[in-house]
């Protein structure tokens, strides 16, 4: 995922079966989405693009698709409105 710039951890889920070290969990910063004021709708999308990236992850034109996805959601979303920074892209 960090290939289309969404950044996440591993975190052990309540009664995970696997040890602390091998965890089943994943999470992503859901307050600092919605600081950015990111809403039920954005988080859908943000759940597809995950969705497509994983299940397609040798296909670098899916891969492509989810970065522009991504770079959009930032856009619409800055993190400094008032600064007027563009959003560089890592991958």
């Amino acid at each position: 995922m960090s290939e289309i710039n969404i950044t996440a951890n591993k975190n052990t889920v309540p009664f995970d079966p696997e040890s602390p070290f091998v965890t089943s969990g994943l999470r992503l910063g859901s307050p600092a989405m919605t600081t950015r004021g990111l809403g039920v709708d954005d988080f859908a999308e943000i759940g597809n693009i995950i969705a497509d990236c994983l299940l397609n992850r040798n296909d670098e034109g899916v891969k492509q698709d989810c970065l522009n996805r991504v770079k959009a959601l930032c856009d619409r979303f800055p993190l400094y409105p008032h600064l007027n920074i563009p959003v560089p892209v890592l991958a």
